[in-house]
């Protein structure tokens, strides 16, 4: 049985963590790991984490010297991780009961080395105001216009993040963009499974909710991790903010 690690991030999310953990614990698969990485680095982060750490002897924490964001604290949760495939669930998202079953079924049949599902979209409050849905595979073309994948519906293979020009970007948004982008590119082929495996909440208070840091992180995604000329970047800035806008 594939032991899979999950990484978790963790900034200001008291409010919903233990619900996410819990979403996890209540897996029907069971062999997993989670790796809490704590970027708060405060009195009330410690506190918390300490009182999710007593839920589960699976769970791990790693305390950030400084605050990372959460990318560079994927990064440094996934050099711990010792599964066969490694999820990403956000401390504020939630998984359904067969999440992980699923998937990894889906993944050993396909022989696939990345996966990500469709999910649900939900408020603070946990009322349900979407869904998207998951293309059968993205190539990088399709994925470079539009940004298709649910942080914390993806699972894929350890072995592909031992290469290091795998990584999470050093952004405040879009930095897992980078990562599937370059994977795409690299003709790892990006499988699909459209089934309603989670729920992805959209806070109002949250980086991701905030259209200049979208835009801006947008910009630099071409420009500075693809190179792109400005006017090329700016031009792939707007059919990315045109399609997102298209899916709302």
């Amino acid at each position: 049985m594939s032991l899979v690690s999950i990484i978790m991030p963790y900034f200001k999310k008291e409010s919903y963590i233990e619900d996410s953990i819990k979403s996890i614990l209540s897996q029907s698969y069971q062999h997993f790991e989670i790796i809490l990485v704590d970027d708060e680095i405060s009195d009330q982060s410690s506190k918390v984490l300490k009182n999710i750490l007593k839920l589960d002897g699976r769970i791990k924490l790693i305390v950030n010297k400084k605050n990372l964001g959460a990318g560079q604290s994927r990064n440094e949760g996934i050099k711990i991780a010792k599964g066969e495939y490694i999820a990403f669930c956000d401390c504020d998202d939630l998984w359904k009961k067969l999440k992980l079953e699923i998937q990894l079924k889906f993944m050993k049949e396909s022989n696939a080395e990345f996966s990500y599902t469709g999910y649900e979209i939900i408020t603070d409050s946990g009322e349900n105001i979407g869904y998207r849905k998951a293309e059968k595979i993205l190539d990088f073309e399709k994925l470079r216009r539009s940004c298709d994948i649910g942080l914390s519906t993806v699972i894929l293979s350890k072995n592909l993040l031992d290469n290091k020009n795998y990584e999470f970007a050093d952004l405040k948004t879009k930095e897992d963009y980078v990562l599937w982008l370059k994977l795409a590119k690299n003709q790892i082929k990006l499988f699909g499974l459209n089934e309603n495996l989670s729920y992805w909440r959209k806070s109002k208070n949250s980086l991701s909710s905030s259209t200049f840091q979208k835009l801006f992180d947008g910009y630099k995604v071409y420009r500075i991790y693809f190179n792109y000329g400005r006017l090329r970047s700016l031009v792939y800035l707007m059919i990315l903010s045109i399609n997102y806008v298209l899916k709302s």
